[in-house]
């Protein structure tokens, strides 16, 4: 994949943050037939308004005439050298001279003229807003059945479990933020998962978002949408899930590893031991890898970093702790077995105490699995300090450095 230019070649120095109040930008790939739809109506609106703005439509490498009808319409054309949804967005978002950034696709499913609405919210001090579908019209044809009630409420519900936000409609293209507001987020994917990344990433770094309800119709472009409903809902999942490991790896495997722990000691029967001792394994690797993940990860990457308290020396230390309550189960078995016995209590076979043999094994099995975890950090350099600081490069007798 291409490298992404910092900065568009025909912004240069008239990019000034403070010129505008306002830019809407709007990712365009072959999409002639709408683009000026949309244009038209986001200038038209910022017009009535009163509203200082501008239309930036990122071009993401168009074959046919949508260049030419944007810039008819009265847009400012850039063109991004990375293919995608998310690529196309970040570059328009850069080439942006407004304060206050609004996103819209190209294919007139979004109405334009509900710009000034965003930018009222935006002016009343939220610093995210986004459109919600669901709550307003949806035209008859605009959204795919399987998308309406199965894979954006499904999602949105994820999301909102995951992350603590409120809104009701994760898929929603059709939002505003502010321009610092944006560059904090720091959303990176470069396809249809951009989306996602924009709502996860700024709840992980606590910036609340606002939602408005909008209407949704049917695109007018005339041919297939660039959208591949199960590639890029496993993409938005997945996404989802990787900046949550606390609730998506930590917690369930907690709550697995305790119940298996305190089932397997307290339980009557060796054969309840044992599925408790199976449900205690089951947990045990969602959360030695959720707390790896949270004590590597940087800070703002995920929703709750753990490396302000989880070091490699109380790893270890933990590690010990578990490993010693192994031995000491297999102690007390093996100290069982060596206990005398008199009288007729010789014919009868020792009952080997399960519930004690198991527990010594999750014991040992978590000393181990916090051992692995401990080297993990460490090779990651998730607490390591430099103590020295870098020494001066210096040069040698002609001036030259080594």
């Amino acid at each position: 994949m291409a490298a992404m230019p910092e900065t568009p070649p025909d912004v240069g120095a008239r990019a000034d943050p403070d010129e505008l109040e306002l830019t809407v930008v709007i990712p365009c790939l072959d999409e002639a037939q709408t683009i000026g739809l949309c244009v038209g109506k986001a200038v038209a609106s910022m017009k009535q308004a009163g509203i200082r703005g501008e239309v930036v439509v990122s071009d993401n490498g168009s074959k046919d005439d949508s260049i030419a009808v944007a810039t008819q319409a009265g847009a400012r054309v850039v063109r991004c050298p990375v293919r995608g949804y998310g690529a196309a967005l970040q570059f328009g978002f850069r080439a942006a001279r407004g304060r206050y950034l609004i996103m819209g696709d190209a294919d007139d499913s979004y109405d334009f003229t509900l710009v000034p609405a965003f930018v009222a919210k935006l002016r009343e001090g939220h610093p995210y807003v986004i459109g919600s579908r669901l709550r307003g019209k949806i035209e008859e044809g605009a959204m795919p059945t399987l998308n309406r009630w199965l894979g954006t409420p499904v999602l949105t519900f994820i999301l909102n479990r995951l992350y603590g936000t409120h809104i009701s409609d994760c898929n929603c293209g059709m939002r505003g933020f502010e321009r610092r507001t944006y560059r904090r987020i720091g959303a990176v994917a470069p396809g249809m998962e951009f989306a996602s990344e924009l709502i996860v990433k700024a709840a992980v770094r606590g910036v609340p978002i606002e939602e408005i309800p909008i209407d949704f119709y049917k695109d007018k472009r005339g041919r297939p949408p660039h959208l591949r409903p199960w590639r890029d809902g496993w993409r938005h999942l997945r996404l989802l899930l990787w900046h949550a490991p606390d609730r998506a790896l930590t917690l369930p495997g907690l709550l697995l590893t305790l119940a298996g722990v305190i089932g397997t000691f307290a339980s009557f029967g060796h054969d309840r031991a044992v599925l408790f001792a199976l449900l205690a394994l089951v947990g045990m690797p969602p959360l030695a890898g959720g707390l790896a993940i949270q004590a590597v990860a940087e800070p703002g990457r995920v929703r709750r970093s753990a490396r302000a308290w989880l070091t490699f020396d109380r790893a270890a230390v933990a590690a010990g702790l578990f490993l010693a309550a192994g031995l000491a189960c297999a102690a007390v078995v093996g100290l069982e077995y060596l206990r005398p016995r008199e009288g007729f209590a010789i014919l009868v076979p020792r009952v080997p105490n399960w519930n004690l043999i198991l527990t010594g094994a999750l014991a040992f099995g978590a000393g181990v699995g916090s051992l692995v975890l401990a080297l993990l950090m460490g090779a990651a350099g998730a607490t390591l300090r430099a103590e020295v600081p870098p020494f001066p490069v210096e040069a040698d007798d002609e001036g030259r450095a080594p």
